[in-house]
């Protein structure tokens, strides 16, 4: 009734969500696993939050350079919560509880024709 979910969420209830790349980063991955997640840090347009989309696929990270736009939805874990192993442990980074969202699109050019090599992403 007071819609809190909407308030909370950085895409306001919207599906997808366009943002600019500040950073790219590396987040190991919770027990049993071992592996360092590849990630980027960006800034969504709509509303200037800040927030950790997850790059699926082999490779993803070199097709995606700062000040790039990129297209983001939820990584469909349980209740809007983040997925698998990509939940951040312990205290030491508070502001990123767990990733949510993974990049779709990168310049409007899907992320998955990136990496296989079947487009070539524009220059802005």
């Amino acid at each position: 009734m007071l819609r809190l979910r909407e308030k909370a969420d950085p895409l306001e209830g919207a599906p997808m969500g366009r943002g600019i790349v500040l950073q790219k980063i590396g987040i190991e991955s919770r027990q049993p696993n071992s592996a360092v997640r590849k990630c980027v840090r960006l800034q969504l347009i709509k509303n200037g939050k800040v927030v950790t989309a997850f790059l699926p696929g082999d490779g993803a990270l070199n097709m995606i350079d700062e000040h790039d736009e990129v297209l983001i939805s939820g990584i469909g874990g349980p209740m809007g919560k983040s997925f698998g192993d990509l939940e951040v442990q312990g205290n030491w980074i508070s502001s990123r509880p767990g990733v949510r969202y993974k990049v779709d699109a990168v310049n409007g050019v899907p992320l998955p024709l990136l990496v296989i090599g079947k487009a070539k992403k524009p220059r802005r």
